[in-house]
């Protein structure tokens, strides 16, 4: 089992930044399993989105058409924290912000129905 809890959420003006974090748990067996970690985002009446994610074993990243060049995801292993960097945000950036994690292979990261565990979610809200 892998317990994810986002954190870093909040409002901004447009142009702004934001950095997300999500604390990673579970025993290193747990996450030994994870091929993928990534940030999804869902605004009200939309489906999930991917946004950004990274290989659990090769640690390549991967972004959403939308954040391309904007958002960037990384991750310190020594404290088993995911990031999620956002700059120069927009208005349609605003969204309840995910991190998942999921143990099976296939290139499909931006599917959110691949995804077995989820934590609860920040909101980040962006004004113009």
């Amino acid at each position: 089992q892998v317990q994810l809890v986002e954190s870093g959420g909040g409002s901004v003006q447009a142009g702004g930044s934001l950095r997300l974090s999500c604390a990673t748990s579970g025993g290193t067996s747990s996450i030994y399993y994870i091929q993928w970690f990534a940030w999804f985002r869902q605004a009200p009446g939309k489906e999930r989105e991917g946004v950004a994610a990274i290989h659990n074993a090769y640690d390549s990243t991967y972004y959403g058409d939308s954040v391309k060049g904007r958002f960037t995801m990384s991750r310190d292993n020594a404290k088993n924290t995911l990031y999620l960097q956002m700059n120069s945000l927009k208005p349609d950036d605003t969204a309840m912000y995910f991190c998942a994690a999921r143990p099976s292979y296939g290139g499909d990261w931006h599917l959110p129905e691949k995804y077995n565990f989820w934590g609860q979610g920040t909101q980040v809200t962006v004004s113009s």
